[in-house]
């Protein structure tokens, strides 16, 4: 079931089959205050369903240690697995990183395919 998408100022996102596809805007700085509303518009449009998530995070330029405690954490409610979408070798790091020591309480993995990001969501509908 295809369900129109949504969008605000950092991301855009649309259910396709069962998996959530989350892609953020270009040249995205996220803070806590950012990070919070994200989540609560992904909850709301999520309409209490859990979904695995393909998340395109290649448009974002910086994120706070704030927001990054957040998303691992708060940020994983209705959450599956994410397959998480980075194309720069300093993206692959930083995410690496992040994984490490904030934890994600959802399966989540790192891609610099699209393709093999979208498979590893599908594992987990």
């Amino acid at each position: 079931m295809d369900i129109d998408g949504f969008e605000n100022e950092f991301a855009r996102f649309w259910i396709d089959g069962t998996i959530l596809f989350f892609i953020y805007k270009d040249n995205v700085s996220i803070n806590l205050e950012a990070a919070e509303c994200i989540v609560a518009d992904r909850i709301q449009f999520q309409n209490d369903v859990a979904y695995p998530i393909f998340c395109d995070a290649r448009g974002i330029v910086s994120m706070d240690k704030p927001a990054r405690d957040y998303l691992a954490q708060s940020g994983s409610l209705l959450i599956k697995a994410v397959g998480l979408l980075v194309n720069e070798q300093v993206s692959v790091m930083v995410s690496y990183f992040y994984l490490k020591i904030n934890k994600p309480s959802v399966p989540t993995r790192l891609f610099t395919d699209q393709l093999a990001a979208i498979a590893f969501a599908s594992n987990y509908i």
